[in-house]
């Protein structure tokens, strides 16, 4: 009942300021973000919207909202969607945040004389008047390019409109920034029709300013109105506002009532902008060295904040560097493209771009300007690291301006455990501690010495690598407070914040009997003895897949053909056994039927100009299969014969549904396929529905032959499912465990999920809200109650060697990460020096060949470079031994390139790459661990990055081949 009083209070909230709603929503982008609304809904909201106009779409659009059943959380996702929107008033209106009604009076009379005064108005300057009007915020980037598509398409009058309209949304205090915006542009006569005075040739600027400051709306705009509407109708307008004051009064005090998260501007991801940042005792108490300027590594929890003491840090350094008269710069590190956004939208831009100049950027990103003027134009980036290397590289090199470290004057590394060798991060820091280095002798020699950024890292573990003591435990991470030439490690002590999760640990009992699996053992014995092979590991083990991996790879490199694809799918019916002990035997019989209809479907060509050869081996293989497929398709339907593993897991989540009021789950399982054959098992069982549960999944990117990847926008929509409740189960991957900004559930269930301690506490923390359960269950072969016995342990390990350097003297400190910095320099000059030593191999001189019929198919000489990424080849010899196939799975556009099919060899069916569409010139785009490379007689088949090959490849020379097309196109014409 408290809820339906609660959805009801609700609705009456949104009726009572429906006509304000009708001015201050701009339909449009609200849709975008209104993730619990169906796509029907949406599609007719803006239908309205197109024939009838916005204010007529409005009354679609909350009629929609106040549709019932309401999901939960769908007040909070409506004021979100607001907020997100950038319809600031009307999410105040909702929160019950309700301007002085004499502020507000005087907002209606500046809105009242804009739309009288429309017919002299739209004779603007129309396109710089918008322009001003972004730059001072008036209007957002979607309104920009809107207003100035219809100066473009429908003339200027009709885009002067369309600004006036959406001006007058903003919160009260727009109508003086559009007098300052009109006197800056010259607009002298609209300035005097709209403050009524023809007082405005002065060219005292101070004067200027004070007097546009005088007219916010109040005064000259209702001497004004009453020159242009009777007083008796004003008073009526102003009557009618006030006669629902006491009803406004009743349903703000009503609000009072809701539980807190309704009203908190924090409640979620995506949430309105906000100006205040208010620090918990133990955040400000991690926060005050770096508030000093001081490095220090910040190491707290999941879900206790550290994002957002970083924000608040940063706007603390650009302040003081402000006050300073200094330029300050920070740059937020990400190592995953979807943090990028989550940081931009949930953190840094919502607090500090009414300050601060605020972009992200990553590999996905549109963006056509450089990286190098991002970084001038702006005071806070956020990126992936490797830009950041890539540009601090491109500085050294000379090949363009680039990025320095002296001209940023803060670093925040999330995640910054990644600070290793080899990985991105360290690269970063690298080029820092041999600068800090090179001040040294600088100062010595009483020279200047190069500014370097403050560093902040954040993590919620910092693990302790492969340490079994303590000794080696704390050697680890001060070596990775040495990398971030971090003062001291932070961490708080969370007190009531503090939510562990009750733990439990399901152990599970092997099947009596398996025939499914014992047909399936009963294939790979017969590969194995026609390929003379005799592995010592347990079918169906983890152990088994790495001798497969390692036996393919040999026989590659040794061109033993027959060898090699008997391996491959041994590996896959090991997978099968793998899945049919952690998902439903039907999911795993379908894994493997896709399997070999991939592999009969690249055996055959999309012409019949010729004919891919198939082996006697390869005959063999998918025979064996076909024979055997009925007997495992039966046996994979028989119910009786499922693991307990799954058996577990279901009763595990029904517990958790019908115990809790509000469940609100994640299931972590190890690979895509289980990811999805789970949330599929679970929408397909009836039991679960009943109890109430909404099941999706998240996976990963990234290119794989069976399991098509999740794109970061794909993950983003499940995630606000999740957040805002029409999902409340979720199955993922390890993708959802480190950094993304998951809501607070209830429980978390790790599923036959082998990880490290870092994983581990990764996990542990998204069960972040009040009685929470952390469940591990078990999976045959899988050793998962053993290392997480082992994490704990590690766990331990980590917390005390982390307590024993905070207890260390401060002298003894920074001496010990020093001989680990000197000691980091040494060898990185001594990588540096063999390096440079070391001849690239001659491109010509390095053959790639089909990794399966050993077929010759280029050198290295021919392989060119897209982007840094893309290697192509683009030779009109290499276009005769290949055969182009449409793959689906592989569809991606981007801004000048687009992928829509693979590439295989002609002769046997062995995929090389994609297809890939640059800028109207189709590319070969290979993929390198699909080949076998030879190096001076020598044949190498672990190759998995191209940037692992001791050779080097020109850039793609765009106009060069351009002009090539354009020259045979003509030949044909003529």
């Amino acid at each position: 009942m408290a809820s339906d009083q609660d959805d009801l209070i609700k609705e009456n909230l949104i009726e009572s300021f429906l006509p304000r709603l009708r001015v201050y929503v701009a339909v449009e982008p609200v849709i975008d973000h209104l993730h619990f609304l169906e796509a029907e809904l949406k599609e007719r909201v803006r239908q309205r919207a197109r024939t009838d106009g916005n204010s007529a779409a409005v009354d679609v659009l909350v009629d929609a909202v106040l549709r019932k059943p309401h999901p939960e959380g769908w007040f909070q996702g409506f004021v979100d969607a607001l907020s997100n929107a950038e319809c600031k008033q009307a999410a105040d209106y909702m929160r019950g945040k309700l301007p002085d009604a004499e502020v507000e009076a005087e907002n209606d009379n500046c809105m009242r004389m804009i739309d009288i005064l429309v017919p002299s108005l739209v004779d603007m300057s129309t396109k710089e008047l918008c322009v001003q009007c972004f730059v001072h915020k008036l209007i957002t980037w979607d309104d920009k390019d809107k207003i100035l598509h219809l100066a473009d398409h429908q003339g200027l009058r009709d885009a002067a409109r369309e600004l006036l309209k959406r001006i007058v949304r903003c919160p009260p205090g727009w109508y003086s920034k559009f007098l300052q915006i009109l006197l800056d542009t010259e607009h002298k006569d609209l300035y005097k029709l709209l403050v009524g005075s023809s007082d405005c040739n002065t060219t005292d600027e101070t004067k200027r300013s004070d007097r546009v400051k005088e007219t916010p709306g109040s005064s000259t705009c209702l001497q004004h109105l009453n020159h242009k509407e009777t007083g008796d109708d004003t008073m009526d307008r102003c009557q009618g506002e006030r006669s629902r004051d006491a009803a406004i009064q009743e349903l703000s005090s009503s609000l009072e009532q809701l539980p807190p998260e309704l009203c908190d501007s924090g409640a979620a991801a995506g949430v309105p902008d906000e100006v205040d940042i208010v620090l918990r005792d133990y955040q400000m108490d991690v926060a005050k060295p770096a508030l000093e300027g001081k490095n220090i590594i910040i190491c707290l929890p999941t879900g206790s904040g550290k994002t957002r003491v970083a924000v608040y840090i940063t706007r603390e350094h650009l302040d003081h560097t402000r006050a300073e008269g200094k330029p300050g710069k920070a740059v937020i590190l990400v190592n995953t493209v979807p943090l990028v956004e989550q940081h931009y939208a949930t953190e840094f831009h919502r607090f500090l771009k009414h300050a601060y100049k605020v972009e992200r950027v990553s590999g996905k990103s549109m963006l056509k300007i450089s990286f190098t003027e991002i970084m001038k134009k702006n005071d806070i980036i956020i990126c992936t690291a490797q830009i950041l290397e890539n540009y601090l590289e491109r500085s050294v090199k000379g090949e363009d301006e680039g990025v320095h470290l002296k001209d940023i004057t803060l670093i925040i590394i999330d995640e910054c455990h990644h600070t290793n060798k080899g990985e991105v991060y360290n690269q970063v820091m690298m080029r820092y501690l041999r600068q800090k280095n090179k001040n040294k002798m600088l100062k010595k020699e009483q020279k200047e010495t190069v500014p370097l950024p403050q560093i902040l890292g954040l993590t919620a573990s910092l693990g302790v690598g492969d340490a079994t003591k303590l000794n080696a435990a704390e050697k680890n991470i001060l070596q990775i407070c040495a990398n971030l030439d971090a003062s001291q490690i932070r961490t708080g002590n969370l007190g009531d914040y503090s939510n562990e999760p009750d733990k439990q640990i399901v152990l599970v009992e092997d099947k009596e009997k398996d025939p499914f699996g014992d047909v399936i053992k009963r294939i790979m014995h017969c590969i194995q003895i026609h390929a003379n092979l005799s592995p010592t590991c347990e079918l169906g083990s983890q152990n088994y897949e790495q001798w497969a991996v390692q036996s393919e790879q040999q026989a590659a490199k040794e061109e033993a053909q027959e060898v090699r694809v008997c391996v491959e799918h041994l590996r896959w019916y090991n997978d099968a056994l793998i899945l049919s002990n952690t998902i439903r035997m039907c999911d795993a019989f379908s894994f493997l039927n896709k399997y070999h209809e991939e592999e009969l479907k690249s055996k055959t060509s999309p012409d019949e100009e010729h004919v891919i050869n198939i082996t006697d081996t390869e005959r063999v293989l998918f025979n064996l299969f076909h024979d055997n497929k009925e007997e495992l398709h039966k046996l994979s339907e028989n119910q009786s014969n499922e693991n307990d593993s799954l058996s577990k897991l279901r009763q595990s989540i029904l517990y958790q549904f019908t115990t809790k009021d509000k469940a609100r789950g994640i299931i972590f399982t190890k690979t895509r396929r289980s990811a999805i054959a789970l949330s599929h098992w679970i929408q397909k069982n009836s039991k679960f529905a009943d109890v109430g549960v909404n099941v999706a999944y998240v996976i990963g990117g990234g290119d794989q032959s069976v399991v098509k990847p999740m794109t970061p926008a794909a993950q983003k929509d499940v995630l606000n499912r999740f957040r805002s409740g029409a999902v409340n189960l979720l199955v993922a991957t390890s993708v959802a465990q480190e950094g993304l900004d998951i809501p607070a559930c209830n429980f978390v269930i790790c599923y036959g999920l082998v990880t490290n301690e870092i994983a581990m506490i990764q996990a542990q923390g998204r069960a972040r809200a009040k009685e929470s359960s952390y469940i591990v269950i078990e999976v045959k072969g899988s050793g998962v109650t053993e290392k997480e016995s082992v994490n704990e342990y590690r766990k331990d390990l980590m917390t005390k060697a982390i307590a024993r350097i905070r207890a260390l003297d401060p002298a003894v400190y920074i001496n010990r990460i020093e001989e680990f910095q000197i000691q980091a320099i040494i060898e990185d000059r001594m990588r540096k020096t063999i390096k440079k030593n070391t001849k690239p191999e001659d491109p010509s001189e390095v053959k790639l060949s089909c990794r399966h019929c050993s077929k010759v198919v280029c050198t290295c000489d021919d392989i060119q470079i897209i982007g840094d990424m893309h290697h192509v080849n683009v030779s009109s010899e290499f276009s005769e031994l290949f055969i182009q196939k449409e793959n689906t799975s592989l569809q991606e556009r981007l801004l000048d390139y687009e992928t829509n099919g693979s590439i295989a060899c002609k002769d046997c069916g062995q995929k090389w790459g994609t297809m890939m569409m640059y800028r109207g010139i189709e590319c070969p785009c290979l993929i390198v661990k699909n080949f076998v490379v030879t190096i001076k007689e020598k044949k190498f088949s672990s190759y998995t990055k191209w940037r692992e090959l001791p050779t080097t490849f020109q850039s793609f020379d765009y106009i060069e081949h351009a002009s090539r097309l354009a020259h045979c196109s003509d030949d044909e014409d003529t």
